[in-house]
């Protein structure tokens, strides 16, 4: 599945463990009802972010797997679900414009 939005903030690498770390990218979607979206990057998906487009303000499209899970407590057996949604590619992104958008559409636009 492909985002479209700008980059509102991206985290620094933040290490969970000797041998995992993670990495949030703050999106507002390009839509008619804009989201803000918090996506994670993790392992060696973290240097993704350092790409020389990567800066508040700059329109991108990610690559994301949304993940779901289910955990039950132990105590006292409530079911909780929980949604994350993990970015695995990141590309600087550059809206079409058609010609029709680019001009009216006239029909007395004629040179004489």
């Amino acid at each position: 599945m492909k985002i479209k939005g700008k980059i509102v903030k991206v985290g620094n690498v933040k290490d969970i463990s000797q041998t995992f770390r993670k990495r949030e990218l703050i999106l507002k979607t390009i839509e008619n009802y804009p989201q803000t979206l918090a996506i994670e990057f993790k392992q060696s998906n973290c240097g993704l972010l350092d790409a020389n487009f990567c800066n508040k303000g700059q329109a991108v499209e990610v690559s994301i797997n949304l993940k779901g899970r289910e955990w039950e407590n132990p105590d006292t057996k409530e079911i909780r679900y929980f949604n994350s949604i993990e970015g695995w590619r990141v590309r600087e992104y550059k809206e079409e414009v058609t010609t029709q958008d680019q001009a009216p559409d006239r029909e007395d636009d004629l040179p004489f």
